[in-house]
């Protein structure tokens, strides 16, 4: 998990975003790294050459597109270093020669360096200022102090650095020598970097990259020069490279093994069969007529993550690994301008929910038959959101507590789980849908301009007799082509097991939904007026909140025009199995719901899952927003048990 920190400014950081830590256990081979590397850190980084070309070509129109590129030459320039290892100046006599977790980097100078240093001074200079001189100033004064004393070309460095026997053992092998070394050198403490303040965004993120590699050069560059084995005195300082982690080491003595030849890791390649539709379709479920149980929708609650994070945050956060964007462009590319993030965990966030809807409801925890509960995103496995929710509330019983993986299907899916448990219960169910992404989106760009944290409950009890239906139809689907179904992973190793989403491949399968559904719709009749299709019968469309752009483009296209469809994804994102619940609530306080309606609420996402829900929502189920104080849960401490002695431990198994 890789969770954001609220800095001394009450503002939003992301840490994942700049810090530049690989996860070394979900990558096996050297090649599987140097394609992360390659995608995050060489894709967008402009070379030394490529910087002088662009400065003499005149193509900077400004300061700050020199400065970004200065930042993505410099992350680039130390990728391997920033990811595996730790610098520590030492003494020369004082360096173990016969260890194999101590690292001299091999090093070549850099060709035409001298040219290059002065062409980029020379540039800041006669560049205009994009936005504020005073910190572009600041900020190029720290890129350009690492700049000009690198000595080294940076294109053909390799991962796995030489020990330090390897490295005596090549009498013309160069590498960092300085005369002598101040350990109090400066260098930025975490909070400073947290705590970057600037009033312009673009800036606050390249003050941080600034900040960060001037950390990655903890000695006077200066003094600093390059040289052979027999040209280093005793008293001379070395830079040695260290382990960042044992996890780091485990992955170097991976990659020299294969390199001597060990066993290769153990693979299993996925290779899909071609995708075929099912024999039969399968058609949607007509509640009335398939249960003898009739489902009423008894109330409703939301809760929200406590953090605001807009689109300004995510561009003061910006990574070194993307391009260019303004928070205009994000609120244009994707309709969402906010989203809400949480500090609390997701189990958390559901029990607030499932309080506040029992409340509502009038149900007391005894009368709850089962707990459902739809996330993709639970950080606990054992005991399950909804065992550990039905414990909170004190069920000492349920026909069923369990915990649905459908993503951004999460709500159709759960209400068809909870109707087919009602009629083996014949008592209220509780549906929980809930999410927290803000902690499982690492640095990727897509990811981090999407999603949100959020909560939703319900309660979904037997109809009284003669009582209107709320469910009336209900439609659930899985699969299709590969490509579909692993367009949005989590945990993805070759995304340092952070959520990753591919647009094209969702696209597809939210266009093959789509049509699906209002095919079906089109071809049912209205359980209330036989004469006119379900289709017709809708009175408004509140989708998963998944892109509003995107959802827009395909509606038109299916004939459906924008009034008829409900958003709120413009303030919450996507929070994926909570999103359609949150945006009916939202849609009875805006008066988009203002008196029972019937709603279509499709959903779709992350393993090709689909489903729809039609719906009768009556404002008056729609629980009191709970809430949530941002202080109040920082401060928050978890209740916590005793600790485990072993003397429980043998009590436990009967001993």
């Amino acid at each position: 998990m890789k969770p954001f920190v609220i800095n001394r400014h009450g503002r939003l950081v992301f840490p994942a975003n700049f810090f530049g830590e690989l996860d070394f256990t979900v990558l096996e081979t050297l090649e599987q790294f140097t394609a992360v590397i390659e995608r995050d850190f060489e894709a967008k980084a402009p070379t030394g050459t490529d910087i002088l070309a662009r400065v003499e070509s005149g193509s900077y129109p400004s300061r700050f597109e020199l400065l970004r590129d200065l930042g993505q030459n410099l992350f680039w320039v130390n990728r391997y270093s920033m990811t595996m290892f730790d610098k520590r100046p030492t003494r020369w006599r004082d360096v173990p020669r016969q260890r194999d977790d101590v690292f001299l980097p091999v090093l070549t100078p850099w060709e035409d360096r001298e040219r290059k240093v002065a062409a980029v001074e020379r540039a800041h200079q006669e560049l205009p200022s994009r936005w504020d001189a005073a910190t572009e100033d600041r900020v190029f004064a720290l890129l350009f102090d690492v700049f000009r004393h690198k000595l080294h070309h940076a294109t053909e460095l390799p991962a796995i650095k030489p020990t330090v026997a390897e490295f005596v053992a090549q009498p013309d092998a160069l590498t960092f020598v300085m005369p002598d070394h101040d350990p109090d050198h400066h260098v930025f403490a975490m909070d400073e970097i947290f705590d970057a303040d600037e009033e312009v965004p673009e800036l606050e993120a390249l003050t941080r990259w600034a900040m960060v590699l001037h950390n990655l050069y903890p000695w006077d560059g200066s003094r600093t020069t390059l040289r052979r084995p027999a040209d280093i005195g005793p008293d001379d300082f070395v830079v040695t490279f260290h382990p960042r982690n044992r996890d780091v080491t485990a992955f170097i003595e991976r990659v020299k093994q294969a390199r001597d030849g060990g066993p290769a890791p153990a693979t299993t390649p996925s290779m899909p069969a071609e995708a075929v539709a099912p024999r039969t379709p399968y058609p949607p479920v007509r509640v009335r007529e398939a249960f003898a149980v009739r489902p009423a929708l008894e109330a409703l609650a939301v809760v929200r993550g406590e953090h605001v994070c807009d689109n300004v945050d995510v561009i003061r956060n910006a990574s070194f690994s993307w391009s260019p964007m303004s928070a205009e462009e994000i609120a244009r590319k994707t309709g969402i301008r906010q989203r809400r993030y949480s500090t609390r965990e997701p189990h958390h966030l559901a029990l607030d929910a499932a309080r506040a809807a029992l409340e509502k409801s009038g149900r007391a925890p005894d009368e709850i038959g089962a707990v459902l509960v739809s996330t993709c995103t639970s950080n606990r496995q054992i005991p399950s959101i909804a065992c550990w929710v039905s414990g909170e509330l004190g069920l000492a019983q349920t026909h069923t507590s369990m915990d649905m993986v459908a993503a951004c299907a999460g709500l159709p899916y759960g209400l068809a789980e909870a109707v087919r448990q009602l009629q083996e219960v014949d008592r209220p169910v509780l549906l929980v849908c809930v999410e927290k992404f803000s902690d499982k989106i690492g640095s990727a760009r897509t990811s981090r301009m999407i999603f949100g944290d959020g909560a939703s409950a319900m309660v979904v009890a037997p109809a009284a007799d003669g009582a209107p239906v709320d469910v009336e139809v209900l439609q659930t689907y899985a699969s299709g082509p590969g490509s579909e179904v692993n367009s949005i992973i989590w945990p993805n190793p070759e995304f340092d097991n952070d959520i990753t989403v591919y647009g094209p491949e969702v696209k597809s399968l939210v266009q093959r939904y789509l049509d699906q559904m209002l095919g079906e719709l089109g071809a049912q009749t209205d359980p209330d007026d036989p004469g006119r299709s379900l289709l017709e019968s809708i009175e408004l469309i509140v989708p998963h909140q998944a892109n509003k752009t995107m959802i827009l483009d395909l509606a038109a296209k299916a004939g459906l025009s924008a009034d008829q469809l409900y958003f709120n994804i413009e303030t919450m994102g996507n929070v994926s199995a909570a999103s359609i619940p949150i945006a009916i609530h939202d849609a009875v306080r805006d008066g988009a719901i203002d008196r029972p309606l019937r709603v279509f609420a499709p959903g779709f996402g992350a393993g090709a899952v689909g489903g729809y829900a039609v719906v009768r929502v009556d404002p008056a189920i729609v629980a009191d927003e709970v809430v949530l104080d941002p202080l109040e849960t920082e401060r928050a401490v978890p209740a916590q048990r005793a600790p485990t002695t072993t003397d429980d431990v043998r009590v436990a198994f009967g001993e």
